[in-house]
């Protein structure tokens, strides 16, 4: 029997940590490190593109200038001159052959049949037809250099020999037809200075980078060394400090509980006594109004009277805030049409409450967070709305359930900062997976929530199956 192999240790606290900072830390690297590199080739690609545009541009503009000088030494004979003049064509031959510039600058001539009449430099191709002819890479030359003569003018590139050294190298060439005589004249640069311009750009710019890079690189290592570093020290302290408190915690947990028990119970005492000291006030003025005999005796007992109903319906109010025994009793849809009428007596805001049963229930998370964000719904309505109409809608979705509360007050202010009660409801409807969208404009204010279905009970019977 084969025994069991051992068993590999554990990660401890410390190299979780330690693996959670570094792994995340070697990727964000990995990933820049690549960008940084794509960025920059990218930008070096881009400059030499342009750099070698612009190099070419210029002999371009070069040759129409050689073309240029050329053609206004011959035109006064080409003006003159009839399709078969001979003695015209000979003297025009004869001019450009003479003008030739540097150690490899000509003017050629074809014509339309692609027999060659001018190459001072090159001598081996006059009185020779080239049609068809192709360069080293396959490129067609002189049916190219005719087809574009035909056309006006215009630049073609392919490889050609150089005639300082015979070897092969990329020439540039401008060439205009005179259609009169049927011929292509034309002149070139060669561009390998271009091309060494170019390559000795490319080298610089790849070096430079390959330096940025590198400086980037170690710049980016050692900040998320340091980073990594002050970051496991405060864990690794924060940790301890956890350790220290978790004990703590718990204590103070039950210790919140009673002090949210004392905090509920003095402000039903600051509320209500802020009521009975209205309505001491009031007593006692009546009172001295009666002892002296003053006719509005009874107006100030029927004001005391007055707030005393305040103060009772404000016990209630809170009471029922509190915990809803319709809440639990009748469901969510009976609460909320109980608060909705209770808000409408309150307030003499006109309330249109609408609901469509729905077959599953709701369980009791999702009741108590639809009825807090409706009750706070209501209360920013009556405190800062300006609304004569709400409309509460509850119903079930194939998503779940939603709860609609919208108002035809002025709606809330753009630059207005997001109040507690609105941070409330979104926290609840949060933790429930739901969706909260709050829509305010001039003409009022949309609130409404949806919790998703699986929040939904499924139903016992028919005589159950209520919201």
């Amino acid at each position: 029997m084969q025994k069991p192999g051992p068993l590999l240790p554990r990660p401890s606290y410390g190299q979780k940590i330690f693996l959670l900072a570094t792994v995340p830390l070697i990727l964000a690297m990995t990933i820049l490190s690549l960008f940084v590199s794509r960025e920059a080739r990218d930008m070096s690609q881009r400059e030499i593109a342009g750099l070698e545009a612009k190099l070419i541009a210029t002999k371009r503009e070069e040759l129409k200038n050689y073309l240029s000088i050329a053609r206004t030494a011959f035109s006064p004979i080409y003006g003159n001159a009839l399709p078969d003049d001979e003695k015209a064509k000979t003297q025009v031959a004869q001019i450009l052959a003479a003008m030739t510039y540097g150690s490899d600058g000509f003017f050629f001539v074809y014509d339309y049949d692609g027999k060659n009449i001018v190459s001072p430099r090159q001598t081996w191709l006059i009185e020779r037809n080239w049609a068809g002819l192709k360069d080293a890479e396959g490129t067609a030359v002189v049916d190219k250099l005719i087809e574009t003569a035909r056309q006006g003018s215009g630049f073609h590139t392919y490889v050609w020999p150089k005639p300082s050294s015979g070897r092969d190298g990329r020439m540039i060439t401008y060439v205009i037809g005179l259609q009169d005589w049927r011929w292509a004249v034309g002149t070139g640069v060669f561009i390998d200075d271009v091309l060494a311009s170019v390559a000795a750009a490319r080298a610089e710019t790849e070096a430079r980078v390959r330096r940025a890079f590198l400086y980037i690189g170690a710049i980016t290592a050692a900040s998320v060394l340091l980073v990594f570093l002050s970051g496991l020290v405060i864990n690794i302290r924060e940790r301890r400090l956890a350790d220290q408190k978790l004990k703590e915690l718990t204590q103070r947990i039950f210790d919140t509980q009673e002090e949210e028990r004392g905090r509920v119970a003095r402000e039903l005492h600051d509320s209500i006594s802020q009521i009975l000291v209205g309505v001491r006030y009031t007593l006692e003025l009546a009172r001295r109004r009666l002892t002296s005999g003053d006719q509005r005796a009874g107006e100030s007992l029927g004001q005391g009277i007055e707030n005393l109903n305040g103060a009772i319906q404000e016990v209630r109010r809170i009471s029922r805030d509190l915990r809803p025994g319709v809440l639990d009793d009748l469901g969510l849809g009976a609460a909320l049409q109980a608060l909705a009428e209770e808000f409408g007596r309150r307030t003499g805001i006109t309330v249109d409450y609408v609901t469509n049963p729905f077959r599953n229930r709701l369980d009791q998370e999702a009741k108590i967070a639809l009825y807090r964000i409706a009750q706070e719904a209501l209360t920013n309505i009556e405190r800062h709305s300006g609304a004569s109409r709400v409309k509460m809608l509850v119903r079930g979705t194939k998503d779940g359930a939603v709860v609609r509360i919208e108002d035809n007050g002025h709606g809330m202010p753009a630059n207005r900062p997001e109040g507690l009660g609105l941070r409330n409801m979104a926290e609840r409807i949060e933790q429930l997976d739901g969706s909260l969208r709050i829509l305010s404009s001039r003409s009022g204010t949309v609130i409404e929530a949806q919790v998703p279905l699986s929040h939904m009970l499924p139903p016992t019977g028919i005589a159950e199956a209520k919201a």
